[in-house]
């Protein structure tokens, strides 16, 4: 997208948190900028901000270029897995998701908000080439690095419509990778679920997002051919929050409960001011 299932301290809810709509890019586009200071009613003074890029925000590659240079937990079958998405549980304690820093073999950061990369327009990709996949591998490098079992390209700075997962979680089961390049959402349950989720690009917070049961959707593989999948509980979890970020949106925009809105607008007001220190207004919300 672009999560975690975490346990906190002695709740019995298990807890998701990621590194992902069926709405179109310009709906995603008008609810990911200026309602986020309606929601959590951001004071203004922190959240002033602009959408450009610029040399002093950090970018995952260099200057972003699409070419970088060339949950852990347990999942609903009860495996370990690690948006990166990773789960808790108090049966079987895991090791925390968190961020590497620097992680070799990649120049490849995960960004953290407001960064204006999480919320800028992912261009479809249409050459599948090497550099593609030297891009794909190095994004399984930090997914993994984060204990996470799943990234969206903006993530790390690549504003193009690329996703990677895997359900599990642990790069020795890497036949249950995934790619998805240029996905879409072409069909989806009526039914819902609500669990919590955060995202590496937000650390500290977490909070209950509502997503379809199961979905169908169309893309294209590291070859250009396309695919047609259906995915259901897990995984379609995973590939939505994976989603949104490939429409702009974080899993923010989808907090329904003003208890978990009041409690991570804290939290928010500190990672914007926190870049604000470093990179100045150059920003997105």
């Amino acid at each position: 997208m672009g999560g975690k299932l975490l346990l906190a301290g002695a709740m019995a809810a298990t807890v998701m948190t990621f590194c992902a709509s069926t709405t179109s890019r310009a709906a995603s586009r008008g609810s990911a900028f200026v309602p986020a200071l309606e929601r959590f009613a951001l004071s203004p003074g922190i959240a002033r901000g602009t959408a450009s890029s610029s040399s002093r925000c950090p970018t995952a590659i260099g200057q972003g270029s699409f070419h970088p240079a060339g949950s852990r937990g347990f999942s609903y079958r009860s495996f370990p897995v690690w948006d990166l998405i990773s789960r808790r549980s108090s049966e079987a304690p895991v090791e925390e998701e968190a961020d590497p820093g620097e992680i070799e073999g990649t120049d490849l950061r995960v960004l953290k908000y407001p960064h204006p990369k999480l919320r800028a327009f992912d261009e479809e990709i249409t050459e599948f080439d090497a550099d593609l996949k030297k891009t794909v591998k190095e994004m399984f490098m930090v997914m993994y690095a984060c204990k996470g079992v799943g990234l969206a390209a903006p993530q790390v700075g690549i504003n193009k419509r690329l996703m990677v997962f895997n359900p599990e979680g642990d790069p020795k089961k890497w036949p249950k990778e995934v790619v998805l390049v240029n996905p879409k959402i072409v069909g989806q349950s009526e039914a819902t679920d609500v669990e919590p989720e955060g995202c590496l690009s937000f650390p500290g917070m977490d909070g209950n997002v509502r997503r379809h049961k199961w979905i169908k959707i169309e893309a294209q593989n590291l070859m250009g051919k396309p695919i047609k999948k259906k995915y259901e509980g897990w995984e379609a979890r995973v590939f939505q929050h994976e989603y949104d970020h490939l429409e702009g949106k974080v899993y923010i925009d989808r907090l329904e409960e003003e208890e978990d809105k009041e409690r991570v607008k804290p939290v928010l007001q500190g990672l914007i001011q926190k870049y604000k220190d470093e990179y100045g207004d150059d920003f997105a919300l």
